[in-house]
């Protein structure tokens, strides 16, 4: 997808209607249009970058700061908020939708009924110490 197809891209160019709550120099927040909750926020770059791997790490740095305040915003909003959840999805089987990389804000509340439907069991420490391994030498093989 082209930076002129791509949905966000439009959002950050102003060709596309959108309730923009923060803004800086690399990052926007805007509110989600389908929010798990009200005040729902999306932080993106606003360089095109499909996917996590395609943001360098001051720009991911970014969007994690932009979200640690937001997050503090939305604690101090008034909207109902006893929590909030920070949420990067990467790549379709994650449940990207729109590819453009984008982190999630969103405040959360008893009973609020988001959860992430997983499989949480403890494993074995040998199970972990082979991944831990294999990661370290996927790190060691990654640019940085």
């Amino acid at each position: 997808m082209s930076a002129d197809e791509c949905i966000f891209c439009r959002v950050v160019a102003g060709t596309v209607e959108s309730s923009r709550v923060y803004e800086d120099e690399d990052v926007l927040a805007f509110m989600d249009i389908q929010p798990v909750a009200d005040g729902h926020l999306l932080v993106i770059p606003k360089r095109h970058a499909p996917y996590l791997a395609d943001l360098d790490e001051q720009l991911g740095m970014s969007m994690f700061r932009a979200g640690q305040r937001l997050a503090a915003a939305l604690r101090n909003s008034g909207l109902p908020c006893e929590g909030v959840n920070l949420f990067l999805a990467d790549g379709e089987v994650a449940f990207q939708e729109v590819f453009h990389a984008h982190l999630h804000v969103f405040p959360r509340t008893p009973g609020d009924g988001f959860r992430i439907d997983a499989d949480w069991r403890e494993q074995p420490r040998a199970e972990l110490n082979d991944a831990s391994e294999r990661i370290r030498s996927g790190m060691a093989a990654s640019p940085s």
